[in-house]
């Protein structure tokens, strides 16, 4: 059992314990019945206090029985909330830290409520894809009033206890405790002065009416579509509240329970639940325990004051770490600096950063010109030029001077992380920290594991993404690693697109509707035609043999490297963004296409997003296969935090097992028959074809 049953004279205390959060799972709904028949069957008990051990009352639905039959084994969460309402003894529940989701609709189905000051409170589910599913949306309303209870609903965010008490005409917590401490006393106190109080309470049978109902549901629905166009559950939720507002509570509750379900099968849904889950897996690493000892880490270093350097630093600054940043030239460092602190002052300016707390970060970060004057840094992170002797000079220079067991990290984004871990004496210490620009904002961290990396070293690095606020996945050494190697060849299929009949704006239009945050031509421009265009002089030599369309080359030596220079596939005003189509680079691949003597075809946009996410989808199975990532979710979270791939599509291979592997592998023979394609692009991934011609999925 997950739940504890004991006895304080007249009163029963039922405690939820099921860490870390209580999650309401099979064994812990078990132990509330259990409970509530034992308090029943003893006739000294008067009352029953209902409660949450450790940090939470409890968090809701327990997420390791997330699709398994447990999860719908009886008693349900819906019968055992049935079960506290038709309770012949009044039921309080005494809720603290945390009372969310299926934990706050447990507590409203019981008689009365008291509540420690700081709960959180909050019905999260839409954040899930779904609407709450055992009569949040029914009870929330009638407890605290229409507006406030769909708002809570809509947003998923959690609302302070002290703040909904004050809520006027509240039923929700019928006494506040005076602290957190004194709430197990003050419950029992309670318990007992309500014994004897008939009729027991029900939020059910509380009445639910808006003044201006249809016009208030009607401006709710309004906002919401603008808000979350491509997630059906806001929306729904706005129907379920009314509901309750125009119907009687069991067929509100029949109606909820009929979005619910419907909602649990719709992709976006089952998207949700798959990043919310992936996420989680992400820090857990097969090989390397969850008790692995971590290094102390109470102050960094960072080479290159660059653009990456200084996002890199304010990372750890924001965390509170002190940061030593060495650049070769004052010149360098003084302009590093500056762009920290006026990122910041932009912060403070715009009321996301008070004064305080600017001034406390710029204290934390210090600079040097000397190597010798990093010698006590527990991490360095190297941010210097993308280019193997460039990184050589570096990690000699940080093997000389940093002191035993300091983490030597590279941020390189393609480059062998075993070559340079073997530039040092240490390459135990060494391992790859790829950062994506801009550093201070994106969530993603590739941590890249060499063959000598110790289990240390990984589990710290992963604690620390932890401390900085960073998703972090790990991946094995290959060229681009898995976020790169994957949109090398999403790049190769945009410009075999060009060749056969597309424009940019065409290919990126149709990406951007398909719910990139932008298509593959305006992302080169962001990031730099001439990175991509290094790395295709490289492929000619090693790879001879790997086709790529020639028409980025010809928009490189025009000198078009992207937004840096105002013009890359786009043109771009300064101090601006957008994207403006120029029409000399829609006649240089006209011009390219006539050369080939390639006669352009009408192609749609259904064909240009699946060669695109085909292609991510191949090459992700390749890297599964290899080991480079442990499993399918770490590279879906890999597209979906450093690649802006649509959160409701749920990353590449997630999406591919809702199309279906054999509809995907399917299409990928038809692009194969293609003569301007290249057929060998097209081959499966041996694991791509077996998981297809077997009927399984990635996930």
């Amino acid at each position: 059992m997950t739940a504890k049953y004991e006895v304080h004279g007249s009163v029963a205390v039922i405690t939820l314990d099921n860490p870390p959060v209580n999650g309401l799972g099979h064994a812990t709904r078990l132990g509330i019945t259990d409970g509530l028949q034992k308090a029943h069957a003893d006739s000294a008990i008067k009352s029953i206090v209902l409660t949450g051990a450790g940090k939470a009352f409890s968090g809701g639905a327990d997420i390791k029985e997330f699709g398994t039959p447990k999860a719908l084994a009886e008693p349900n969460l819906l019968s055992v909330i049935l079960a506290v309402e038709n309770s012949l003894k009044p039921v309080v529940a005494a809720v603290h830290s945390v009372c969310m989701g299926g934990g706050l609709e447990l507590a409203l189905g019981c008689h009365y409520r008291i509540a420690a000051p700081g709960t959180s409170v909050a019905l999260p589910e839409v954040k899930l894809g779904l609407i709450p599913g055992a009569g949040g949306t029914q009870r929330l309303p009638r407890a605290i009033g229409v507006e406030p209870a769909l708002n809570m609903i809509v947003s998923g965010e959690p609302v302070k206890s002290e703040l909904l008490a004050q809520i006027p005409g509240q039923k929700l917590f019928d006494k506040m405790a005076a602290s957190a401490e004194s709430l197990a006393q003050e419950a029992l106190a309670f318990a007992q002065s309500i014994a004897d109080t008939r009729p027991l309470p029900l939020v059910r049978n509380l009445p639910c009416k808006h003044p201006n109902g249809d016009a208030y549901f009607q401006f709710a629905r309004n906002m919401v579509k603008g808000m979350a166009k491509n997630f059906p559950a806001p929306g729904k939720c706005v129907d379920a509240v009314e509901a309750a507002t125009k119907k009687k509570f069991e067929e509100g509750m029949a109606f909820e329970r009929e979005i619910f379900t419907a909602l649990m099968f719709t992709p976006e849904s089952r998207a949700l639940r798959h990043i919310f889950v992936a996420e989680r897996a992400a820090s857990k690493i097969p090989d390397v325990p969850e008790d692995t000892p971590k290094r102390e880490i109470k102050s960094v270093a960072v080479i290159g004051a660059g653009t990456m350097g200084g996002g890199i630093a304010m990372n750890f600054l924001n965390a509170g770490v002190p940061v030593k940043m060495l650049e070769m030239k004052q010149e360098a460092l003084d302009k590093g600096l500056g762009i920290i602190r006026k990122n910041y002052e932009s912060q403070v300016k715009r009321g996301k950063l008070k004064q305080d707390k600017y001034d406390q970060r710029m204290s934390l970060l210090t600079t040097t010109l000397s190597y010798d004057d990093l010698n006590d840094a527990d991490m360095v992170i190297e941010a210097v030029f993308e280019e193997m002797g460039v990184k050589e000079k570096v990690f000699k220079e940080l093997d000389r001077v940093m002191k035993p067991g300091a983490i030597l990290a590279s941020n390189t984004s393609t480059l062998d992380v075993n070559k340079i871990a073997a530039f040092t004496k240490r390459p135990q210490d060494v391992v790859g920290m790829h950062f994506f620009s801009p550093a201070n904002v994106m969530k993603l961290l590739e941590v890249i594991r060499g063959e000598k990396t110790a289990k240390d070293v990984l589990a710290t690095v992963m604690a620390t993404a932890k401390k900085i606020r960073k998703t972090a996945v790990v991946s094995g050494v290959c060229d681009g690693f898995i976020g790169n190697r994957m949109i090398e060849q999403y790049g190769r299929q945009g410009g075999f697109l060009l060749d056969e009949g597309c424009t940019p704006a065409q290919v990126d239009k149709a990406m951007e509707k398909f719910g990139m945050a932008m298509g593959p031509f305006r992302m080169g421009d962001l990031a730099g035609n001439d990175i991509g265009w290094a790395i295709r002089k490289r492929r000619y030599t090693e790879k001879p043999g790997m086709k790529y369309s020639k028409t980025a080359d010809l928009l490189c030596e025009k000198g078009r490297f992207g937004q840096k220079t105002g013009a890359g596939w786009y043109d771009y005003v300064p101090g601006k963004r957008d994207a403006v189509p120029n029409a000399e680079v829609v006649k240089m691949i006209e011009d390219h296409r006539a050369a080939q003597g390639i006669t352009p075809r009408k192609i749609s946009d259904d064909e240009i997003v699946q060669r695109l996410v085909y292609a991510l989808v191949n090459e992700a199975a390749r890297i599964l296969e290899e080991g480079i990532a442990s499993k399918a979710s770490d590279i879906d979270m890999v597209y979906l935090m450093g690649y802006g791939f649509p959160i409701y599509r749920g990353g590449p291979t997630l999406y591919a097992d809702q199309i279906g592997l054999f509809n995907v592998v399917q299409s990928m023979n038809r692009f194969a028959e293609n003569p301007l394609d290249d057929a060998n692009f097209w081959k499966p991934a041996p694991l791509l074809a077996k998981l297809a011609a077997e009927g399984k999925t990635f996930n």
